[in-house]
């Protein structure tokens, strides 16, 4: 049953057994794990069906330091969370949008001497079983993501000569399943209740923080609430986990779970970086790499990618990194395309720009090839080249004379830094809660090991014969695109110790009963892949250890007090 949060009477008080604060994939998994169980689940969500601007605005925030991308955006605030953003094109027939999947590598939950603040207390063997069901949940293919389960003859791995670099795959899932086909069968489910617009503004505890009680509920029209449960799952997101802790801090003065001020700290994301241009020395390459393309294989959404080999990420010490060929005409990024840009851009001003009959020139050298693009882009809404939302290039005829090289673009691992932080700001959202404030810089370390992972590949091109790889570079620092994925993770950590880790192996927060956070925000490394596979692989084993604590033969839990509740 769905209930809209804003028409509940005043103050009103809902008991339950289970309440999950946050209706995006990691919650909606979580939910239907619990759909026929014999306990009460309370699923509240901020936001409604519909994306609503006002609603939004309660994720705005401030960064300070180095660019990054608006927080606004990080936060998807309507059921199915961030899933309403997804944006790849899996199915190009049926214009079904999408997202991409693949686990993090044995190296990602390793302790890496090199790396400080690595390790997980999981490994990705004891994962695994998690990862195959999280598989089911995301609709996707076999649990495969080595290059020979999807190629064939007539789709190879580029034939790379050494040990260092190899090729994986991506898998596609429809971010529908989220925004549509699970919320019916949630809705359908008589146990569970999701309660829309139901903002959580406190989590209240006990006098000595042991035992969390209540969430405080509030509404953008006035109305407040309180939820009262036996099991609190945290399930908001990197920014809005650690926003919340920080929020409830009536007991604790620096927050829930933040005696050892770590909550918040380790903030990292997969910035997107340009690693350059890949000009093959046949131009047959580009009628023989259907792998790397987004295509599909027996039906699954596929895509190959260049990645560094596990053995050369521990021999080298680097952190892990991706490589994702799209392939490019010899228009791109052209001069023509430079000159239009900075002509739009002085007419928005106002002003001609220097050299302006120079721009003219160039433009007009590459009219018709500029039409084009722009028809296809301004009007007819599609794509004027592949990228990281839009594939299907391989099925074209005649690629070896439309494409003349490669642009590489890599998705990378960011290291753990206590110091890149999410605390609150001084400004006030219209809920009257301090908004959330990103302290964010990179390091030494992410730089030097982009820079020594473009070096890797561009040697292995050339001893394999493939061609060349001219490196892009902002001066000396990586060409980086766009410093955030929206893959917010690290700010409520996993680790055995609690001065180092804000949730144990459980996802329990430490110190407290009954409270445990899923999301990309337990992780202590974010490797270079999407974090959403974890994140429902994580969600899943939760799940099973409530569904055991409510079992019949622990039926004394629903008599006991919350001090009594241990997962």
């Amino acid at each position: 049953m769905f209930i809209d949060s804003r028409n509940l009477p005043k103050d009103e008080v809902i008991q339950t057994e289970v309440c999950i604060i946050g209706g995006g994939p990691a919650g909606i998994t979580l939910a239907r794990e619990f759909i026929g169980q014999d306990f009460r689940v309370c699923l509240l969500e901020s936001g409604g069906l519909e994306f609503d601007e006002k609603t939004q605005s309660l994720s705005d925030g401030k960064t300070v330091g180095d660019r990054f991308a608006n927080l606004r955006d990080m936060r998807h605030r309507q059921f199915g969370g961030h899933a309403n953003a997804w944006n790849v094109r899996i199915y190009h027939n049926e214009q079904r949008l999408g997202v991409r999947y693949m686990p993090f590598d044995e190296v990602d939950f390793e302790k890496r001497d090199c790396l400080p603040h690595s390790g997980w207390c999981l490994s990705r063997s004891e994962l695994n079983p998690f990862y195959k069901r999280a598989h089911t949940v995301c609709q996707l293919g076999d649990f495969a993501y080595d290059a020979d389960s999807w190629s064939d003859n007539t789709s190879p791995r580029l034939p790379f000569t050494s040990d260092r670099i190899t090729t994986e795959m991506f898998q596609f899932g429809p971010r529908d399943i989220y925004t549509n086909e699970y919320r019916q069968e949630i809705n359908q489910s008589p146990n569970i209740t999701t309660y829309l617009n139901a903002n959580v503004v406190e989590i209240e505890t006990d006098a000595t923080a042991q035992n969390t009680e209540r969430v405080h509920v509030a509404c953008l029209n006035g109305n407040r609430f309180s939820v009262v449960a036996k099991i609190f799952i945290l399930a908001t997101n990197g920014i809005e986990n650690a926003r919340l802790l920080l929020l409830s801090n009536r007991v604790q003065k620096n927050g829930l779970g933040n005696q050892n001020d770590v909550v918040g700290r380790f903030f990292m994301d997969h910035p997107l970086v340009r690693s350059g241009m890949f000009f093959p020395e046949n131009p047959e390459i580009f009628n023989s790499t259907s792998l790397y393309d987004l295509r599909q294989v027996n039906k699954i959404p596929v895509m190959g990618k260049l990645k560094l080999s596990e053995e050369v990420i521990r021999r080298e010490q680097l952190l892990n990194m991706s490589f994702i060929l799209f392939p490019r005409d010899e228009d791109y990024r052209s001069v023509a395309k430079s000159s239009m840009k900075t002509l739009f851009k002085s007419l928005r001003s106002g002003k001609l720009p220097e050299k302006a009959f120079h721009h003219f020139s160039n433009v007009v050298t590459k009219a018709d090839k500029l039409a084009i693009d722009w028809y296809k882009y301004h009007l007819k809404k599609e794509p004027c080249f592949p990228d990281l939302a839009f594939g299907g290039w391989s099925n074209m005829t005649g690629n070896k004379r439309r494409y003349v090289k490669f642009e590489v673009m890599s998705q990378t691992e960011q290291a753990p830094n206590p110091d890149n932080r999410v605390i609150l700001g001084q400004k006030l959202d219209l809920l009257g809660c301090p908004q959330a404030q990103l302290n964010f810089r990179w390091n030494q370390i992410d730089t030097d090991s982009i820079k020594r992972s473009q070096l890797i590949l561009k040697e292995e091109i050339a001893r394999a014969g493939l061609g060349h790889l001219e490196i892009e570079r902002n001066g000396e620092l990586p060409d980086v695109t766009n410093p955030s994925t929206h893959h917010n993770m690290g700010t409520t950590r996993m680790h055995d110790d609690p001065k180092q880790g804000v949730v144990d192996i459980n996802c329990q927060v430490h110190g407290n009963s009954n409270l445990f956070i899923v999301g990309g925000s337990v992780f202590p490394t974010g490797g270079y892949a999407n974090p959403t596979l974890t994140v429902i692989a994580l969600a899943l084993r939760l799940a099973d250890r409530v569904k055991t604590q409510f079992s019949a033969p622990s039926r004394q839990l629903q008599a006991s007090s919350l001090s009594e509740v241990h997962l």
